[in-house]
């Protein structure tokens, strides 16, 4: 009988049988050396036991890297890292009230920064357009008390957009009009 190859990619399932085996202590241990081995771990397991007094901080201070970098030290703007940090917030604990927020604050960082430097990149205000429609559509399902300031703080944003080129405050009319009936 032939000896079956290991595969060449583990996956979730050969780490989970691995699992199984440990004891708690064991299991304890490497969620420490987790915890020790990178920042976003750290991020991570606050997030998702709702630790510390802001858990939305370290996610609000990746996007505006990435959305409002230091032009004079020659930092670059990277939409994909931004978004980056609102996919490990939803993956951490997803809360609705908590993604709109930092939807919004992604929205806000982006139109604050084109309209600061006179930044112009279309795929920047494409990502820009996309994430005010996502955030919209997170907002509106919120209750009342959470949704009337985000929708407030979305308004301003739309306002800043006409500033910026490229349609994208005409955009954020259509979305506005289409998601928020008023």
């Amino acid at each position: 009988m032939a000896k079956r190859q290991p595969q060449s990619r583990p996956t979730w399932t050969n780490v989970k049988a691995k699992l199984a085996d440990l004891d708690r202590t064991a299991l304890a241990g490497l969620i420490r050396d987790l915890y020790a081995a990178h920042k976003d771990n750290q991020t991570f397991l606050h997030t998702r036991f709702g630790l510390g007094e802001d858990v939305l901080k370290p996610y609000k201070e990746k996007l505006n890297r990435w959305l409002w970098p230091d032009v004079l030290r020659n930092q670059n703007t990277s939409v994909a890292n931004a978004k980056q940090a609102i996919s490990g917030y939803r993956k951490a604990v997803g809360d609705p009230a908590g993604l709109a927020e930092l939807m919004v604050s992604y929205c806000e960082s982006a139109v604050g920064f084109s309209n600061d430097v006179g930044y112009q990149d279309e795929g920047y205000f494409d990502a820009l357009v996309h994430m005010f429609e996502q955030a919209l559509k997170v907002t509106r399902q919120l209750p009342a008390d959470d949704r009337d300031d985000l929708i407030v703080r979305l308004e301003r944003v739309r306002t800043l957009g006409h500033n910026l080129g490229y349609g994208v405050g005409d955009d954020m009319d259509s979305l506005l009009a289409e998601y928020i009936r008023r």
